[in-house]
């Protein structure tokens, strides 16, 4: 079973053919700029177009279904955006599912692109030998997911695992990119670490350099990326007390800092895990950019083998 896997952010388009044996392969892989200040609809025609050109250079027949991670909340019965920021402007609203199955004539699964990282990382690398994991991703913004035995829990309104938008002290009164103010996120993404390097230096840095800065030895570089690693320790720790998941699993841009941000995460994890636990590994993902592939993949085969 070959499932043409996308994962769709705010940044590129990545996509692959997925087969999902054991071990399960990512092959063909291609990426594309997403280009969000064209809009929604541009995109979606782009998406249409990188569907038809990869199917139609294998053999025919050979692609049996489409899985999909996408930012934005997703309706993952309809596949389509139900809500999104204005990260890409005009895509809530998007049919998306129901565009590339029209398109191509396959069956398509959409679910959220860091549910979909989370599915991977779960089934197929670094939450392998657990029932359960809560994870985070840490990039431009915060997203994350917990899944069971396979399974992602999207919610009632699909916003399940939003775990950037948990209000936290550190963030004080910062605009969040969703309109509402004091959420985790707004502190403690790559976008966030910038923004208050920033706000502190009059300098403008990306997340990256900022942690470069941190660990060569700037102490308001240090100071940032220390609150960035606490909000989230203290954050997954909560969601850890409330959901009790077999591992927390942290992946992203941001998960590749040094030991200053890994040393304030787990100090913010130990501070507010009750104790049974506490001792609930955090661990980083393991699959990089191809998580968010299987993990779309796999959420296109169950929904296959269920219809």
């Amino acid at each position: 079973m070959t499932i043409l896997a996308l994962d769709i952010g705010g940044t590129k388009v990545a996509a692959g053919l997925v087969d999902l044996t054991d071990p399960p392969r990512v092959q063909q892989r291609r990426s594309q700029p997403t280009r969000p200040e064209r809009g929604g609809e541009q995109l979606l025609a782009d998406l249409v177009q990188l569907a038809q050109e990869m199917i139609a250079a294998v053999p025919a027949g050979s692609v049996s279904a489409i899985g999909i991670g996408s930012a934005g909340v997703i309706d993952p019965e309809t596949g389509c955006v139900t809500s999104a920021t204005d990260l890409i402007p005009g895509w809530a609203g998007t049919p998306l599912g129901p565009t590339l199955a029209a398109a191509t004539g396959l069956p398509v699964a959409v679910t959220g692109d860091v549910l979909a990282h989370a599915l991977g990382e779960q089934v197929y690398g670094a939450g392998r030998t657990y029932p359960s994991a809560l994870a985070a991703g840490i990039g431009t913004g915060v997203g994350g997911a917990l899944v069971a035995n396979g399974q992602v829990r999207h919610g009632e309104h699909g916003v399940a695992g939003h775990l950037g938008h948990v209000g936290h002290r550190l963030a004080r009164d910062l605009v969040c990119s969703c309109g509402r103010r004091g959420h985790m996120e707004t502190i403690a993404s790559g976008t966030g670490i910038a923004d208050e390097y920033r706000r502190r230096t009059g300098r403008q840095l990306d997340g990256r350099a900022v942690d470069e800065a941190a660990e060569a030895g700037d102490e308001v570089a240090r100071a940032v990326v220390t609150n960035a690693g606490l909000a989230l320790g203290e954050v997954l720790a909560g969601l850890t007390n409330t959901w009790d998941p077999g591992v927390v699993i942290i992946s992203g841009s941001v998960a590749k800092s040094g030991q200053t941000w890994w040393d304030a995460v787990r100090s913010g994890f130990a501070a507010q895990a009750m104790d049974p636990v506490a001792h609930t590994p955090l661990v980083p993902g393991q699959l990089g950019g191809d998580a968010p592939l299987l993990g779309a993949a796999h959420f296109a085969q169950t929904k296959s083998e269920e219809n």
